[in-house]
This record gives structure tokens, sequence and C-alpha cells, in this order.
């Protein structure tokens, strides 16, 4: 449904977004995700048709971008972040002017604002002036505004910002009810609510896909199995001296205490083989009550931060010199290509040439076989 394939948005020097490839097939639910600056708004607006890429291309629902616009933009619904409304329209108002700027035919027009009221569960208050509406109300006004005219794709930025929880709980239970006639992309900083409402995340970091994945697949990849929380009660400080009667332990940190004397510590080790029975067996033997031990929690939050934290930030001449190589290897290519093609031809020449000798030589033995033929008929007749 959505193919970005080796995109780039350069402006200068500078790169926004560089040879980014990745795909969000129909009816899935995509997180885009990133940090300030990562290139989420630069993508987005790409696939928007707002800006065009510097180089690749980006492919929807089998339409180039560049070469169908009006075919593209016509299939796909925005919902920008900070929900730009006009403030003195009522609701219905706005989302009749959302399907005129779509082009939704005058036939259809009523039907089709009908149903996107309908669909985000705005009736009671379609009369309504847009500023006189909760921020909740106005996320779904905004919704509305995507989804009339039913496009095949939906883009949503910042969907649930600025939400109460239960404002966010109606926002994402909407969003899900989407995925039955729509595609949509989601860009959006809060984490725990792409894992709830999205298969599938796509993580952008410095202008480079990151990684493209579930987010169990994405938690479960980058989850820290050498980490244990403990809570002790540890009256003698003890505690830290376990280390070096289990080898395992290559590291102990003091988290906080607690009011009631109790002390949190993790426990970094170097194997992912469980050592809690030794750790409880060496307790034991110091007098040190444990109150609670687990590992660490994996969330997509903490796989976040494990895939961009530390990520290399390259130099301008660094990233002059891959785009250099890039040219280069880009130059080969076509040079392999050409000289392919111009085998292909000279083969094809040549088996057309051999064609045109084979037919020329049939034709001459067709010719001197029809010659004998007559030589016969009148050698036959002149001997009766």
């Amino acid at each position: 449904m959505i193919q970005v394939k080796n995109v780039t948005k350069r402006y200068g020097n500078f790169y926004a977004v560089r040879n980014i490839n990745f795909e969000v097939k129909d009816g899935e639910i995509v997180g885009f995700l990133g940090r300030n600056g990562a290139g989420k708004s630069t993508t987005m607006n790409m696939i928007t048709g707002f800006i065009e890429p510097t180089e690749g291309e980006i492919i929807i629902n089998g339409y180039d971008i560049d070469q169908k616009p009006k075919k593209v933009k016509s299939q796909i619904g925005y919902m920008p972040e900070g929900t730009p409304l006009y403030s003195d329209l009522t609701v219905k108002e706005f989302i009749n002017y959302m399907a005129e700027l779509k082009l939704v035919p005058r036939k259809n027009r009523k039907e089709a604002v009908k149903n996107a009221i309908e669909e985000t569960g705005l009736e009671k208050v379609q009369n309504n002036l847009t500023k006189s509406l909760s921020r909740g109300y106005k996320q779904r006004v905004s919704m509305a505004g995507a989804i009339v005219g039913n496009p095949k794709i939906l883009i949503l930025d910042e969907p649930t910002v600025g939400l109460d929880p239960k404002q966010v709980i109606e926002i994402r239970e909407l969003i899900k009810s989407f995925r039955k006639n729509h595609t949509v992309l989601i860009s959006s900083h809060i984490l725990s609510e792409i894992s709830q409402i999205c298969e599938k995340v796509i993580i952008i970091d410095k202008g480079e896909i990151v990684a493209v994945d579930t987010p169990e697949n994405l938690e479960t990849k980058t989850a820290d199995n050498t980490t244990l929380n403990i809570i002790v009660d540890d009256i003698n400080n003890k505690f830290t001296s376990i280390k070096d009667e289990i080898p395992e332990i290559t590291d102990i940190k003091l988290v906080k205490e607690n009011d009631d004397n109790s002390k949190e510590y993790t426990i970094e080790t170097n194997t992912s083989d469980d050592i809690r029975k030794l750790i409880f067996s060496n307790c034991a033997k110091n007098n040190i009550t444990i109150l609670e031990m687990k590992k660490s929690e994996s969330s997509l939050e903490s796989a976040f931060i494990k895939l961009v934290e530390n990520r290399k930030e390259y130099s301008q001449k660094e990233i002059n010199k891959m785009q250099y190589e890039k040219e280069i290897e880009e130059l080969r290519e076509e040079e392999k290509f050409n000289k392919e093609e111009k085998e292909k031809k000279k083969i094809a020449k040549k088996e057309a040439k051999a064609r045109k000798k084979v037919a020329k030589e049939a034709k001459a033995e067709a010719k001197k076989n029809k010659k004998a033929e007559k030589n016969n008929d009148q050698k036959e007749g002149g001997n009766k």
C-alpha cells in the first residue's frame, strides 16, 4: 500500500532523511517513531505529497507520487499535529469543507460527511462550533476531516497528544476501528500508546531507518536478560558483598533507600542463566531478607532507547563521502546495465541476421524446388 524506496531529502548539505526504505501493507496499523528532528515529519510530508524527495520514489497503492500526484493524494487522509480547525465553523461545516477540498462529488458529499460524523462519534456535537469543543472532541473532528471521503490511507500525526486518560482510551479504540477500511500510519512520541495500537513499528533516527518490526519482537530482541531488580532488608549492609561470592554478578548498584529501611538494587550479570537461587542462598547465609526480586521488564520504550542511544553522528565530511560512494556505485550499476543492454542488442542483432539468412536460404530452396517441379511438368507434357 505504501512503499518508500531509497528516499533521500536534502536541504543544501543537510540530509533530513537519507536513503530510507520501508513498506506499509494493506490494512496494517503502523507506528512511525523517532526523536525530535529524526526525520518523521519530513517523511510524512513526502508521503502526503506536501514536499518532494530529492532522490528515490514513493509508491502509494501502485501509483508513483511524482507521476500521479492527484491520484495519490485522493487516496490519503491526513490528520496534522495540533488539530488545526476553523474555529468559526461548526463540526459539520468543517467536515463538509474538508470534503470539498478533497473533491468529493457533490452528489456523494452529504452521505460522506454523515458517515465521517458517525464513524468518529460526533453526532451529538455536529452543530457546535469547533472552538467550543473539548480537546478530545477536537481530535475527533480532525480525524473526521481525515477520513471523510473514505481514503484508503490515513496518516495521523500525534493523534493522542494532550488528551486525558479517558480521551486517550477513546481515541485509541477509534483508531483500532479504522483497521477494517483503512491502512493507518501513526506518528507519535507516546510509545505506550503505539505498542497498544500498532501491529508494526518503524523507528527512524538521525534521518535513517533503525528498525522495522512488531513491538513484541523489538522488545524481545532488545530485552536485557542479564539485569535483576531486587529489594532487600539489609540492616548490616552486606548485600553488595555477595558480588564476591557469585562470579556471574558483574555489578550491583543501589537504586534507592525506602522509608521502611529496605533498599532497592539492580544486579548486572554476565549470563542469561537464572542465578536467583544462588542469590537467595547467599542472602540467607548473610542474614539478608529478600522482599522482592524480578528480571528487568522490557517495553517498547526501553527497546526504542537502546536502538537510538549512542548512535553515531556522522560529520558532513562523512556524509559527503557516503553520498560520493553512492553516486559512484550508481554509475557503476548504470555502466553495467548499459553494457548488458548493449550485449543483448548485439546478440539480438546476430540472431536476427541468422534468422534472415535462414529465411533467405529457405526462400531460394523453395524457388529452386518450384522451378524443378515446373521443368518436370513440362518434360512429362512433352513425353505425352
